[in-house]
């Protein structure tokens, strides 16, 4: 995620073996996107950003499938930083993703790891979650590229914060946030979109 006053950061590339030295994952910023179910949230919002990528060809074009492999199959290095986050803010009351995957599972809730799924409508779905320092929304569309007429996975992410704790996680984690977006794009298409 991105200060609204920040710069949008570059486009990286990043080579995996599961892709040949020639092909490369081009994961850019893009501006945020009007046509999104998020748009109503962006004004006000204290975070917000949006990252993309295009789709090869034979990538799946179903929203559930892309919104799986992007948010459900997190790297090694990702799970680790999770355990960390999870052990610094349980001590705050902030919700663990195992407590949360948990009161999901309990609930039946439609959810992505542990992640709520709020709305799915067409070609995007949103994931997200209320809590007293701050409100948080994903939404993962897929979306017409302008470029030889390809379809893009679009990554958004809006922040909004209630209160001082809410700020601080939000500057602390805004760093990781933008790291690992890049990198499960990348990631999930690298696996040609293969929720493992």
């Amino acid at each position: 995620m991105r200060l609204l006053t920040e710069k949008p950061p570059h486009a990286v590339s990043v080579y995996t073996t599961e892709q040949s030295a020639m092909t490369s994952c081009a994961v850019r910023a893009v501006p945020l996107p009007r046509e999104s179910e998020l748009a109503g949230l962006f004004n006000g919002a204290h975070l917000a950003d949006a990252f993309a990528i295009t789709l090869s060809a034979g990538a799946p074009l179903d929203i559930d499938l892309l919104a799986r492999a992007f948010l459900g199959d997190p790297s090694p290095w990702f799970r680790a930083l999770l355990a960390c986050r999870d052990a610094l803010v349980t001590p705050f009351g902030v919700k663990t993703s195992a407590r949360l995957r948990s009161e999901l599972r309990a609930r039946s809730a439609p959810h992505i790891d542990f992640f709520p799924i709020i709305s799915r409508e067409g070609h995007e779905l949103v994931i997200g979650e209320d809590d007293r320092h701050l409100d948080f929304r994903t939404s993962v569309l897929l979306r017409g590229a302008a470029v030889d007429g390809k379809h893009e996975v679009v990554a958004t992410t809006v922040v909004r914060c209630h209160n001082s704790f809410g700020h601080l996680y939000l500057f602390l984690i805004a760093p990781f946030h933008r790291l690992v977006v890049r990198s499960n794009l990348a990631r999930a298409a690298a696996k040609g979109w293969r929720h493992t």
